[in-house]
């Protein structure tokens, strides 16, 4: 990406948790900045607030990642706004906890529709999309490697999303663009918090040898790391930002 240019990145998910902390550290980093939400419009603009009180720019931008046509729009509002996309972070998810011999097929639906059929829709958006020389980067997870129960769901969805990035690296050939996902272990956010005892959580925080969990901003570095100009010879990878939790 040339310096000179007004680096542009769109974040799904960023009007809170860790969507949040990458769009405040990628706006830091100089991008302008488009802040997906799905239903959290007050979050979104707070985001936007943020952002343009520390002198950056940002839009906020809703979007259902799960609706191809919204996906569609979002991205052609972000391209007529500041005419291009070099870098597109796909982190919106959910984590609906769900034992499989519960046969809970809504619930296993409802995280496919959005963890992987959403992250098919963003993905092929960015590819048709961002600039040469730029980057796209996926959200998977580390808990795939733990196979905790209830989280068979989630991990499958994880699990093709991971595999998707190494095809849509080997896809983009010849374009300059890297594709890589980022996959956090436990991480004190409203997602990972919801539905715990205060002893599961302070049981899961000792899991990493460095004892404690993460927080957004651990998240937004590895972001920012495969966003940058350091991050360029990464491709196809999934950098597990986890303090060693697998």
């Amino acid at each position: 990406m040339e310096t000179h240019q007004i680096k542009v990145a769109l974040v799904t998910g960023a009007s809170r948790g860790i969507g949040h902390a990458i769009a405040r550290r990628l706006a830091k980093d100089g991008f302008s900045v488009v802040v997906n939400y799905a239903g959290n419009a007050a979050g979104a603009e707070a985001v936007v607030g943020e952002i343009e009180a520390e002198g950056g720019r940002a839009i906020a931008v809703q979007a259902d990642i799960g609706d191809p046509a919204a996906v569609e729009a979002m991205f052609a509002q972000t391209l007529d706004q500041f005419g291009r996309i070099d870098v597109a972070v796909n982190n919106a998810g959910i984590m609906p906890l769900s034992h499989i011999s519960e046969g809970d097929l809504e619930t296993f639906d409802r995280v496919i529709g959005i963890n992987l059929r959403g992250a098919f829709i963003v993905l092929a958006q960015a590819a048709r999309h961002v600039a040469e020389g730029g980057r796209i980067i996926a959200f998977s997870s580390s808990v795939i490697a733990k196979g905790f129960p209830g989280y068979g769901p989630y991990i499958a969805s994880k699990a093709g999303v991971e595999g998707m990035v190494h095809v849509l690296a080997n896809e983009l050939r010849g374009r300059n663009i890297s594709v890589n996902t980022v996959a956090p272990g436990p991480v004190a956010t409203e997602l990972f918090l919801t539905g715990k005892t205060e002893a599961d959580i302070e049981r899961l925080s000792k899991v990493p040898p460095l004892e404690r969990l993460g927080q957004p901003e651990d998240i937004a570095g590895a972001v920012s790391f495969l966003a940058g100009p350091d991050g360029g010879w990464v491709n196809a990878q999934v950098l597990r930002a986890n303090g060693g939790f697998a």
